[in-house]
């Protein structure tokens, strides 16, 4: 709780100022942060993703408290450790009625969208826009749910 109430009070100071910033969050999945050159150049170039790093936050010492993928989604979404947020494991159905980040996020006059991998047995809520990745997924040629309920083919 004491995370969302943080997040209440940035996101409250944020609408009195007069430039709010944007915020762009992306969650890869299943790699270290070698795969992005903002961190280690070693491996892999990836410009457009070291040049939002470099213009706005790169985390350099982060922790998880659950590292497993539903679980961990449902931590970001709500601030709560799994045992408070209920999804203990990736079978678990996360409760979309909680309070979340895209919902506070809309209450203070962002708009927002989610597209990709969701992975939490329920479909989004607090999001402008979604369009999700059933179960796990797949990557070449995926299967898409968009919000109105059809699943569609992306190609690529």
């Amino acid at each position: 709780m004491r995370l969302l109430s943080c997040l209440l009070l940035f996101l409250y100071s944020s609408l009195q100022a007069q430039n709010r910033p944007n915020i762009i969050y992306i969650m890869s999945d299943d790699h270290d942060a070698d795969a992005i050159s903002a961190y280690n150049k070693t491996l892999i170039q990836t410009p457009n993703i070291d040049r939002l790093a470099k213009e706005g936050v790169k985390f350099t010492n982060a922790f998880v408290g659950n590292s497993i993928c539903g679980p961990a989604r449902a931590t970001l979404l709500t601030g709560q450790h799994s045992h408070k947020n209920g999804v203990i494991d990736n079978r678990k159905r996360f409760d979309s009625s909680r309070v979340s980040l895209p919902k506070l996020l809309q209450a203070a006059g962002y708009q927002t969208a989610i597209i990709g991998k969701w992975h939490l047995h329920s479909y989004p809520t607090g999001f402008d826009y979604w369009k999700i990745l059933p179960g796990q997924g797949l990557y070449v040629n995926p299967r898409l749910i968009e919000m109105n309920g059809d699943t569609i083919t992306q190609q690529g």
